[in-house]
C-alpha cells in the first residue's frame, strides 16, 4: 500500500503555474481577497519570498532599440503579431522568460519576451523586430497598444481597489499560492 500511494503520488502532475487578474477586495494578512476579470472571487497566499513589482504607463517612444520587453501578441490581418500590450523590463529583469509561447490573455495569443533588434516608425505605430534565443518576430504595435515598465513597489501596494496580476500556482487543496504580484499604479490595470 505504501508503493502504490508513493507511485501515485510521483504520477501526480507537479502545480501547474497560472495567472490571476483581478482587483484586490481586502487583504488578511498574508491573504489577498481578490476579485478575478471574469467575477470570481478569489483568495490567494503570499509566500513568504513574494516580489511585488509596481507597473507604470510609458510612452510608445520609449521603446528603444536594445530594450528588453514582453509582448503579448495575437495573429494581425496581414499575418504579423500585432501586440495587445507591450511591457519594458528594467535592466535587472533582462532575459526574464526569454522566448516566445503560448500565452492565456486572449485567444490565439502569445507571450515573447526579446530584446528590441529594430523599430519602425509609420503612421500606424511602431514595426518592432524583437529577437529572442531560439528566433525572431516582427511585432506590429499601435498608438493605442498599453506600454507599461516595471517600477519598484512593496507589500503595501497591495491594497483594496488595486489592480493586479499574479503569478500563481494551486496547491493540492485547491488554494492558491503567489509569490509573484505585478500591480498597477495610479488605477493602471495591468494589461499583460
Amino acid at each position: 500500500m505504501v508503493t502504490a500511494s508513493t507511485l501515485y503520488a510521483i504520477a501526480q502532475p507537479p502545480p501547474s503555474p497560472s495567472r490571476i487578474r483581478g482587483t484586490i477586495e481586502g487583504v488578511d494578512g498574508d491573504t489577498l481577497a481578490v476579485k478575478s476579470r471574469s467575477g470570481e472571487e478569489v483568495k490567494l497566499h503570499m509566500t513568504g519570498d513574494i516580489r511585488v513589482l509596481g507597473l507604470t504607463e510609458i510612452a510608445l517612444t520609449d521603446i528603444k532599440v536594445g530594450s528588453f520587453i514582453g509582448t503579448t501578441t495575437v495573429p494581425g490581418p496581414d499575418g504579423v503579431p500585432s501586440a495587445v500590450e507591450v511591457h519594458v523590463f528594467p535592466e535587472d529583469m533582462r532575459g526574464t522568460g526569454e522566448g516566445s509561447r503560448p500565452y492565456d490573455l486572449r485567444p490565439n495569443s502569445s507571450m515573447t519576451n526579446a530584446t528590441v533588434a529594430q523599430s519602425v516608425v509609420s503612421n500606424d505605430g511602431h514595426a518592432l523586430l524583437i529577437k529572442y534565443k531560439d528566433g525572431e518576430k516582427k511585432v506590429v504595435v499601435s498608438p493605442e497598444t498599453p506600454v507599461v515598465t516595471y517600477v519598484p513597489a512593496d507589500k503595501s501596494d497591495l491594497k483594496a481597489g488595486a489592480k493586479i496580476i499574479a503569478f500563481t500556482k494551486t496547491l493540492p487543496d485547491g488554494s492558491f499560492e503567489t509569490n509573484r504580484i505585478s500591480v498597477g499604479r495610479d488605477g493602471l490595470t495591468p494589461p499583460m
